[in-house]
């Protein structure tokens, strides 16, 4: 199929960007790498009237190390240009193991960190990276900028707090520092096919050899990604060395709801997988915060 008839924009600013979205609100469409959004146009899951197209947007592009400890993402960077990046491997290495998940090298190229963040899919990578990190995402639109933590960015299935007429400018990854332990598992069917569920893990000790820091993010099994926020309490104050990562994963995804069934899975069956995928990435992060 071909995609429904559209008028096409290659705005120069941000500033033009945020304008054509506030004069055609809800007609009017970012796109970016177009990884995600080309398709459902082209299977006409998605129709709209106008497409805006982030490709000359030097600005939105670029890694940067902050003075405030974070490092900072340009929206229309490339999936491709965060995996080459020495800094995000050096400082947010969480983000640099997730990103070599991601489909395959070709997409990888044209796919962007704001781009996929943006698309909120639930069993993408990025945004469990950003909720485990407590990243803040940068917009802006006519009434100006503002920041949104993760936390409250992703809404649902391909919903997220962004205004009709905003735009995703880059995002802030906190750099961890202290004894830290990161980790990223997933389980696909495929070599770059969409994960059937999956966890991605940071945590920190302290001098004693406790856990001072912990977070827990799950995606493909719910409509967005979640912190296993009853899990991580759980382990706060705790020797690593001491705890069972199955029963990590079980407490984990005990507490789900909205999980799917469809012909890759059904939910008990996903949860399963999840819990395994949680024990997995946990063992990895202890390993790595206990050895460094």
């Amino acid at each position: 199929m071909k995609p429904a008839p559209f008028r096409y924009h290659a705005p120069e600013t941000p500033g033009e960007v945020v304008g054509l979205l506030g004069e055609w609100g809800d007609e009017a469409k970012v796109i970016a790498g177009g990884q995600s959004l080309v398709p459902m146009l082209a299977l006409r899951l998605a129709s709209f009237g106008h497409l805006v197209d982030l490709r000359r947007l030097d600005e939105l592009r670029g890694i940067e190390r902050r003075d405030d400890d974070t490092v900072w993402v340009g929206a229309a960077t490339t999936q491709a240009a965060v995996q080459r990046s020495e800094e995000v491997r050096a400082a947010v290495p969480l983000l640099a193991r997730a990103t070599q998940l991601i489909g395959h090298f070709q997409i990888r190229s044209r796919g962007t960190v704001g781009g996929s963040l943006a698309h909120a899919d639930a069993a993408a990578e990025y945004p469990a990276v950003a909720l485990t990190l407590d990243a803040e995402l940068e917009a802006m639109s006519p009434r100006g900028r503002r920041t949104i933590p993760a936390a409250t960015f992703l809404k649902g299935v391909w919903t997220t707090a962004l205004a009709e007429d905003e735009l995703l400018t880059g995002v802030r990854f906190p750099v961890w520092s202290g004894r830290c332990g990161f980790a990223v598992e997933e389980f696909a069917r495929r070599s770059g096919d969409f994960a059937i569920a999956g966890a991605t893990v940071a945590l920190r000790v302290d001098p004693a050899g406790r856990l001072d820091r912990c977070a827990i993010s799950l995606f493909g099994l719910g409509p967005t990604a979640r912190r296993a926020t009853v899990a991580e309490t759980a382990q706060l104050g705790t020797d690593p060395l001491g705890t069972d990562a199955e029963d990590i994963g079980r407490l984990a995804t005990e507490d789900l709801d909205s999980v799917p069934s469809d012909l890759h899975g059904s939910a008990p069956y996903r949860i399963r997988v999840g819990a395994a995928m949680v024990a997995r990435a946990w063992h990895g992060a202890v390993q790595e915060a206990l050895h460094d």
